[in-house]
C-alpha cells in the first residue's frame, strides 16, 4: 500500500479554505499514484472550535468524488440524527463512507475543553478496507491502553492515530510531546506488531502550536517516514503487508494473548 500523511496547518473554523487545501493535497498524492491519504484530527475544521463547534459539521461532497481514486481519512465534527457532536475521523474510499470513528476520550483538562461542546464515543472496532483491517484512534484515544490493545484484538493491522497535540516543554535538546508520542507509538507498533500511523497537525491556533511530527511505523517499531516538525508537508511512505507476516513470526506475542483471561480479570475488578 502506497500511503501519504499530510501534515498541514488548518484554519480554525474555515472549512471552505481547508477543504481547497485538502483537495490539493489529495490531488497531489494522485499524481504520486498514492493509494490512501492521511490527515489529523480535525483537520477540515481546526481544533480549538468552542461554540463554531455546531457550525462545521459534515463531509464535502468532493471527497466522496475525490475518494473513487484514492482512499480518504481525515478528522472533521460529525452531527448526529439527534443534533448531538462528535469529533470523528471518516474513512471514505470508491466513493463512499466506509467508516467512523467517534473519539472515545473527549480530554477536558488544562487547556482542553472538548467535554463541553461534543459527545464521546462508545466504541473502539477495527473494520475492513481493500487494504487490509483497519482501526482508528483520535489523540487522547492513544493514551489510554484499552484502545490499542482492543483494535489488535480486533484484528487491527493497521491503526492509524489523528491527532492535534499541543507543543509543550522540551526534554534536553528534544521536544517533549514530539519524544513523548513517539515512544508511544513505538511501543504499541513493535508489542502489537502492526503498522501504526501518527497523522498530526502544525501551526498556531490562538496562540497554542501544534508541532507536526507525523511518522509511520512497521510491526517491530522502525520509523518508515517522518515528517518535520514545525512545517507543513505530506510525507509518502510504502507499506509492505509481508512485514506484518515476519514481524508476527519473530514476536508471536499477540499470537499467545489471553482475551479472555483479561474479561475475567476486569470482571472481577468490576464487581
Amino acid at each position: 500500500m502506497k500511503l501519504a500523511v499530510a501534515q498541514i496547518n488548518p484554519i480554525l473554523g474555515n472549512v471552505e479554505k481547508n477543504k481547497i487545501k485538502m483537495i490539493s493535497y489529495i490531488k497531489s498524492a494522485i499524481k504520486k499514484s498514492v493509494e490512501l491519504i492521511v490527515f489529523p484530527e480535525l483537520s477540515l475544521t481546526g481544533y480549538l472550535l468552542e461554540d463554531l463547534t455546531f457550525d462545521v459539521a459534515g463531509i464535502p461532497e468532493e471527497f466522496y468524488e475525490l475518494s473513487k481514486k484514492i482512499s480518504i481519512l481525515f478528522g472533521g465534527i460529525e452531527e448526529s440524527r439527534d443534533y448531538y457532536y462528535y469529533n470523528s475521523a471518516f474513512y471514505l474510499e470508491n466513493g463512499k463512507l466506509q467508516h467512523t470513528h467517534r473519539k472515545v476520550y473527549l480530554p477536558t483538562y488544562g487547556l482542553f475543553d472538548e467535554g463541553r461542546y461534543l459527545k464521546s464515543g462508545k466504541e473502539i472496532k477495527a473494520f475492513d478496507t481493500k487494504f487490509g483491517r483497519f482501526g482508528i484512534l483520535i489523540c487522547e484515544d492513544a493514551w489510554h491502553l484499552s484502545n490499542p490493545y482492543l483494535l489488535s484484538m480486533d484484528g487491527a493491522d493497521y491503526v492509524f492515530t489523528l491527532a492535534n497535540s499541543p507543543s509543550r516543554g522540551a526534554q534536553g535538546s528534544k521536544l517533549s510531546p514530539n519524544q513523548t508520542w513517539d515512544d508511544i507509538m513505538k511501543t504499541y507498533s513493535k508489542l502489537l506488531t502492526s503498522f501504526y500511523i501518527f497523522a498530526h497537525r502544525v501551526g498556531y491556533e490562538d496562540g497554542v502550536n501544534f508541532f507536526g511530527g507525523s511518522r509511520v511505523y512497521s510491526p517491530n517499531g522502525d520509523i518508515l517516514g517522518e515528517a518535520k516538525i514545525f512545517k507543513e508537508e505530506m510525507i509518502v511512505v510504502n507499506l509492505d503487508v509481508r512485514d506484518l507476516r515476519r514481524a508476527r513470526i519473530n514476536n508471536p506475542v499477540m499470537r499467545d494473548e489471553k482475551p479472555e483471561l483479561v474479561v475475567k480479570s476486569l470482571n472481577k475488578i468490576i464487581e
